[in-house]
């Protein structure tokens, strides 16, 4: 059996892979550009995005374990056929991405960037700092990534509004709401947590509508899917002080292209998608794909983790 691994840290997942699995024939490539014909041959393909050309080839695939825990992007492709079983790499991500939220909101209460910019320039500048403690945060999309997310800001003395279609009693949650109150939510919000996977309900459910009932000191932010916002409308409202700053790790299209208005406006963060990485990566997603591989091998495909319904 033929296994691929398109990534940047192949080789690591290979020396630990192929003494666990000698009879595995395992190839590594960090670039499509790199893979070949072996496309044609792979049984087995881990990655976390791919082109349509490359599935287009794949005519011996039979299983895809995604490295992400949204797999839109592989959904989507058109090439996919529908006998090709997905799987995710869902709850492991809950350290690094809680983590960047915490980031992304200290780095916004205390303007780093204007204190990076002023490092620049040489310039001494002093102003009092907003806090996290006493505020509210509200986590659109609550699975093992927003509990987690949860979990920190209740650290930081804050209050957590918790946004999702399945309304759960998770202990860090001080209040639960569905996706249907949220316009009633957002003007009580101080930091809004985007972390829901793209689905055609969550679909630029940040408009118009939700930005304009939000405080003008509220501060989005983004680590989730850039289709999830209304780009446009967030730009508007970014431009007219509707409110106060963003941080962005999700873009609609990636990498988000030169000259785009978030590159070079002062109230924005940019960061490019790295939020659901981290140093330990491979130490986290390897348990879960080992267990697939050893039930794919014995033909136990209906109990793969994390299998996605497609």
């Amino acid at each position: 059996m033929y296994l691929l691994i398109l990534d940047f840290s192949a080789e690591d997942y290979k020396k630990a892979l192929q003494p666990k699995f000698p009879d595995l024939s395992i190839f590594t490539s960090t670039s499509e550009d790199e893979i070949g014909d072996v496309i044609e041959k792979a049984e087995v393909l881990f990655a976390t995005r791919v082109s349509d050309s490359l599935i287009r080839k794949a005519s011996n695939l039979k299983w895809i374990q995604a490295k992400t825990a949204g797999v839109d992007a592989l959904v989507n492709l058109p090439s996919l056929r529908k006998d090709v079983l997905l799987t995710s790499m869902r709850g492991i991500h809950g350290p690094q991405m809680s983590e960047m939220a915490i980031l992304l909101m200290l780095a916004l209460n205390r303007d780093l960037p204007r204190v990076i910019r002023n490092q620049d320039q040489g310039i001494w500048e002093r102003w009092p700092g907003r806090l996290l403690s006493q505020k509210n945060v509200g986590i659109l999309g609550v699975g093992a990534i927003g509990e987690a997310i949860a979990q920190k800001c209740k650290a930081f003395g804050m209050r957590v509004y918790g946004i999702d279609i399945l309304k759960r009693k998770i202990k860090a949650i001080d209040s639960f709401h569905g996706p249907e109150e949220l316009l009633q939510i957002l003007p009580e919000i101080d930091y809004l947590i985007i972390v829901a996977p793209l689905t055609p309900q969550t679909h630029r459910l940040i408009g118009i509508e939700a930005l304009s009932v939000m405080k003008s000191s509220a501060f989005l932010i983004n680590i989730g899917r850039g289709e999830i916002v209304d780009e446009e409308a967030l730009i508007d409202a970014l431009k007219r002080g509707k409110i106060a700053g963003a941080a962005l790790d999700a873009f609609s299209t990636e990498p988000l292209p030169k000259g785009h208005p978030f590159w070079t406006m002062e109230n924005v963060i940019v960061t490019p998608h790295v939020g659901g990485l981290s140093d330990i990566y491979v130490e986290q997603a390897l348990p879960i794909f080992e267990e697939n591989l050893q039930r794919f091998l014995r033909g136990e495909r209906e109990t793969l983790i994390n299998r996605v319904d497609r």
